[in-house]
């Protein structure tokens, strides 16, 4: 199965932790890959590590919003699809990748290549893809799409990212 978390609201990357926090205490084997992410500042990436479920990065720490992105960042993100797809062939069961609608839309990775791997899924396999804008043809592909909406948010009145609330 397939399971979007998009939207413009808040929550897309806690839901997915969520998740695999759940999954993990079923006993089910989970990875996390974070794409545009870092180690740096990362709570989640820290807790899911000290809980046993592998959970790797894959950004570089600069923004990446007004420009195309660098040779390291591209190699990152093969990196990181490559790993992927070596963790649903090892056999893992819930298979999360945060901010994967960013690295394709900026151009990080093609949509052709993780709608490749998301068509050849095994059937016992749980992908959840996350991140704003999600392209049409992964959304297609969804068998579950959670869109969160933003309707209030800190953000609006000048507050910034909080430690352990954002990030």
């Amino acid at each position: 199965m397939i399971q979007v978390y998009t939207g413009d609201g808040k929550g897309k990357t806690t839901a997915a932790v969520g998740l695999a926090v759940r999954a993990h205490g079923q006993g089910l084997r989970v990875a996390v890959f974070q794409f545009l992410k870092t180690e740096q500042d990362n709570g989640e990436a820290h807790v899911l590590r000290r809980l046993g479920i592998l959970c790797r990065q894959y950004g570089s720490g600069r923004w990446l919003f007004n420009r195309k992105p660098d040779r390291e960042e591209l190699v990152l993100a093969a990196q990181g699809l490559a790993d992927v797809e070596r963790a649903v062939n090892a056999g893992y069961q819930v298979v999360i990748l945060d901010e994967i609608s960013h690295a394709v839309n900026l151009g990080l990775l093609p949509g052709e290549k993780v709608r490749s791997l998301a068509a050849k899924l095994p059937a016992d396999v749980e992908l959840i893809l996350t991140g704003r804008d999600m392209p049409e043809e992964l959304l297609k592909m969804a068998d579950l799409i959670t869109e969160m909406r933003a309707v209030k948010h800190p953000y609006t009145q000048g507050i910034g990212a909080r430690r352990g609330i954002e990030f």
